[in-house]
């Protein structure tokens, strides 16, 4: 049977990799639907070579560009930023939705789609840090799937096969380190975006390869295991493994400890998710064991990089601290990006706004949409501190 795909993240670094999957197997996946930001010229490529049903953009004037280079008919076909995305997550005809929108904004398009039972096929982790437990809880009821498409949790979903739920000791959650693991505290002072962006293994997306870069991504990645998983988040570990061939791995009581390995690729995991439960044959290089490089591994320096700390910490305190780390996070990557901040800061910006915040129950998504949009107006503010505090040093020493 064909699977119909809605794909929210469509022009994303998941979202083409999806679609390549999808190429390879033209009588087995459909794209439905697709939501994207800005970048026409590629959703256009996309909408030729697809042909979905429906499509959302990010606002009013990228639509009007888009139905402007489609065929006539168009007008009514493009859709416009959440409510837009929310519609394609439940567009009747999916089977699946590929929940690919980088950061808060892939929420409420996810929670429709299981709203309106379809299973999700998850790449977009601020969905479960954000809201874990409202849902999870629209899983159970809705009856559908949760697959995760990060490697990690995608390692340790079919890692989980060897054993029972109740016979886990441990989650280890392996991370690259990124490209700044071997520099010192006092170097990470001085390093640029565009070291940053320059990930040693992975090709990703902005936000994210910075995210990797401060080890907030794999912060991230241990409240979304807690309730992917349903583990203590003390039971939970990370360690670095720069060859990013184990991608993670799953000790049980007995002391057997079972790992998924592969090439760093994430087509892998994606077209894992895609067939569930089948395995379909992908056209890639196979893991050579006889020339991979030793494997290494050990454990973060929470000195150098405290955003993964920050992360077990919000974990642990749960409400809505998670919410307001990730909306904090995602203001000062942009601000670092931009030449705002200071590499470091990152951490700051995000600590400084977690304290700040008034913290409740994530009793309902309003509840965690306010925290969120209060967490970014407090982040924007420490940016805005810590820019006057580097211009007023500069200040003081010029001649």
């Amino acid at each position: 049977m064909t699977k119909n795909i809605s794909l929210l993240g469509s022009t994303g670094s998941i979202g083409c990799n999806v679609l390549d999957v999808v190429r390879q197997y033209p009588g087995r996946f459909r794209v439905v639907g697709m939501a994207a930001g800005g970048n026409i010229r590629l959703l256009r490529e996309q909408i030729e070579a697809f042909h979905p049903l429906l499509v959302s953009v990010a606002d009013d004037a990228v639509a009007g560009e888009l139905i402007q280079s489609l065929p006539p008919g168009w007008g009514e076909r493009v859709l416009v930023g959440r409510a837009g995305n929310e519609e394609v997550a439940a567009l009747d005809e999916a089977d699946l939705v590929v929940s690919a929108i980088v950061g808060a904004a892939g929420l409420t398009p996810t929670m429709a789609g299981i709203e309106a039972g379809k299973d999700i096929a998850l790449a977009n982790k601020e969905t479960l840090v954000m809201a874990g437990e409202l849902v999870m809880n629209a899983v159970a009821r809705k009856q559908v799937q949760l697959l995760p498409i990060d490697s990690e949790h995608n390692a340790i979903a079919q890692s989980l096969s060897a054993g029972r739920h109740q016979d886990i000791h441990r989650l280890i959650l392996t991370a690259s380190g990124g490209p700044f693991r071997d520099k010192s505290t006092r170097d990470l002072w001085e390093v640029t975006p565009e070291q940053a962006l320059n990930h040693p293994n992975w090709s990703m997306g902005r936000k994210i390869s910075i995210d990797s870069a401060t080890l907030m991504n794999k912060g991230l990645e241990v409240i979304e295991a807690h309730w992917l998983f349903g583990v203590p988040v003390e039971k939970i570990e990370v360690l670095i493994h720069p060859q990013s061939i184990v991608h993670s791995m799953v000790e049980y009581i007995d002391g057997s400890v079972i790992s998924q390995m592969g090439i760093p690729d994430m087509r892998v995991p994606i077209v894992y998710a895609l067939s569930y439960p089948e395995r379909l044959r992908l056209d890639l290089p196979r893991l050579n064991l006889t020339k991979t490089a030793n494997l290494s591994f050990f454990p973060p320096d929470f000195t150098r990089f405290p955003a993964l700390e920050l992360a077990y910490k919000a974990c642990k305190r749960g409400g809505t601290r998670p919410a307001a780390l990730n909306a904090a996070n995602e203001v000062a990557v942009e601000a670092f990006l931009q030449g705002k901040i200071r590499f470091p800061e990152i951490a700051l910006v995000v600590t400084e706004t977690v304290n700040r915040i008034e913290h409740k129950p994530v009793d309902r998504i309003a509840t965690v949409l306010a925290v969120d949009l209060a967490a970014r107006m407090m982040a924007e503010s420490v940016v805005e501190s810590l820019m006057i505090k580097a211009k007023q040093k500069r200040n003081k020493v010029t001649p």
